[in-house]
């Protein structure tokens, strides 16, 4: 059996002053497979690259999903960790999240910068509030997302990163 694919992995919470969170619908369960439905939304962000800071890979990723381009001491945080296993494409892969906030975010989302993984995906995005993220029956990365956002949406994340559910 091949060992897990350790990956870093920094994202960003990007909030819009009305406290609404930027999702993306995740589709694809391969690199090779058809997107289909959205089984979960996830926050932008990936791979950390060699050499990389977390922050730095955050500002990228986030320019690369959705054009918007900041300078890494715009970002808050970070504010969350998580760890994710799940398979890819036929491999094991051990995600090592660090969250970081994107306050007061008005901003149309650009795509043109995907890579050609995230063009094949086609996922689509939209702006939650808390509410809706509440009352909703789909899936969210993380899983207790309702219930961590309050503590984004009161101020600027003073604290340690908290650790979160898959």
């Amino acid at each position: 059996m091949t060992a897990p694919w350790v990956r870093p992995t920094a994202r960003v919470l990007v909030l819009d002053p009305a406290g609404r969170v930027l999702l993306f619908g995740g589709r694809l369960t391969a690199p090779d497979a058809v997107p289909g439905d959205v089984q979960w939304w996830y926050t932008p962000g990936g791979g950390v690259e060699d050499g990389e800071s977390l922050r730095a890979a955050a500002v990228r990723e986030l320019a690369e999903e959705t054009g918007l381009v900041v300078h890494p001491a715009a970002l808050e945080g970070p504010v969350w960790l998580r760890r994710h296993v799940g398979e890819f494409g036929g491999r094991v892969v051990d995600s090592r999240e660090t969250f970081f906030v994107l306050r007061d975010v008005e901003h149309v989302v650009d795509t043109a910068g995907r890579t050609e993984l995230e063009v094949l995906a086609d996922e689509p995005h939209r702006w939650w509030s808390l509410a809706e993220v509440a009352a909703s029956g789909e899936r969210f990365a993380p899983r207790g997302l309702a219930d961590l956002l309050p503590g984004l949406l009161a101020g600027p994340w003073t604290g340690p990163p908290q650790v979160v559910d898959g």
